[in-house]
């Protein structure tokens, strides 16, 4: 999964884990579930490795996984492709491109650290955002193998 915060990566990689099937590996929701910060950097990139080194375990057994990491750096993407191409299986890139004023809309509305705190995603930090994320471009796309599965016709499906 491809995307910045909004852009409807668990939407959609939740119903893929359904159709394929295919184990989903959400950094997001462990953090979450362990109470840990999701903008504790450090703590991500190392589970981010572990859940990198436990999908190549999964798809070297035949297991389909979903990485839901947003992958902002075309060397994050180009990483997984080739560890996986190594391993002989299809790489799907599914890149979900919404608009920046409904990103924000999306991501405005998520509740924040507690009931009563604001969403933590400003307009502002979505801006700082957009400058870090390198967009994959056609030549890149063609990388990956086309998805297997439908993506959503509208950002409103996402």
């Amino acid at each position: 999964m491809c995307g910045l915060p909004g852009a409807g990566k668990t939407t959609v990689a939740r119903r893929l884990a359904r159709e394929i099937p295919a184990v989903r590996l959400a950094p997001d929701e462990w953090l979450d579930d362990l109470g840990i910060d999701l903008f504790a950097e450090e703590v991500r990139d190392r589970l981010e490795t572990r859940f990198w080194c436990l999908g190549q375990e999964l798809l070297a057994t035949g297991v389909s996984v979903i990485l839901e990491s947003g992958f902002w750096a075309r060397s994050d993407r180009d990483e997984k492709r080739l560890g996986a191409r190594a391993l002989g299986v299809r790489v799907e890139l599914h890149y979900l491109d919404v608009p920046f004023d409904e990103l924000c809309r999306r991501v405005s509305a998520r509740p924040g650290p507690t009931p009563d705190a604001p969403s933590p995603f400003t307009r502002e930090l979505m801006t700082s955002y957009v400058g870090h994320f390198a967009v994959p471009d056609e030549a890149e796309l063609a990388l990956f193998d086309p998805p297997s599965q439908s993506e959503p016709n509208s950002v409103n499906d996402a």
